[in-house]
């Protein structure tokens, strides 16, 4: 007979998400085992395949969930942002490097881990990336021709942006003597030239 569903159900699966984040972020997919993921979400290993098929599906669930995030995030800044690219830049920069420091650890298991999921699962996680990729490649289309004339220098511009960004994690302490607004105010001062004040 199949476990009845608890009424926190949705509550504690996004708690073991969260924990799995951190481990994976600690030790990298591979590092990790279901035995460990069972302690550090404080559960039984049969309690955990309650909430989850597999290692794998924890993996996919915690990739899908922070891409699906910073979809919603450049859909709230594009619908509010003025026509203006380099405002909707300086928008973007900021809630970007907001959502990578309040879901650090999913940022790093995104980035680091990538490449342990099935091809059709990547694929997915991939899709979403490349749309957030191509919301950036035409808001430095309106900017001018300093961020390329063809396709192929807007596409060099739009990954080195995100070079510029997405490592954050790997060096940057929001607790450290530079804030996160601050740090996206230098991003912006160094992409566009100009401050961001």
């Amino acid at each position: 007979m199949a476990r009845p569903q608890a009424a926190d159900y949705d509550n504690r699966r996004q708690d073991m998400l969260d924990r799995a984040a951190a481990l994976y972020a600690r030790h990298g997919f591979l590092g990790a085992s279901i035995a460990d993921l069972a302690i550090a979400c404080g559960v039984s290993k049969s309690l955990l395949y309650h909430y989850f098929g597999s290692k794998e599906d924890i993996l996919f669930e915690i990739m899908t969930d922070h891409v699906e995030q910073l979809r919603g995030v450049v859909a709230q800044v594009m619908s509010n942002a003025p026509d203006d690219p380099a405002e909707q830049l300086r928008r973007l920069t900021h809630a970007f490097l907001h959502a990578y420091v309040s879901a650090a650890d999913r940022h790093k298991v995104l980035v680091n881990d990538l490449d342990k999921l099935p091809e059709d699962r990547r694929r997915s996680v991939i899709a979403t990336e490349r749309e957030l990729i191509d919301q950036v490649g035409s808001v430095l289309a309106q900017l001018g021709p300093r961020f390329g004339t063809t396709p192929a220098e807007r596409r060099a511009s739009t990954m080195l942006y995100f070079g510029m960004i997405n490592w954050t994690h790997t060096w940057y302490d929001p607790a450290g003597p530079i804030d996160t607004d601050e740090l996206a105010r230098q991003v912006i001062a160094i992409w566009l030239g100009s401050p961001d004040r």
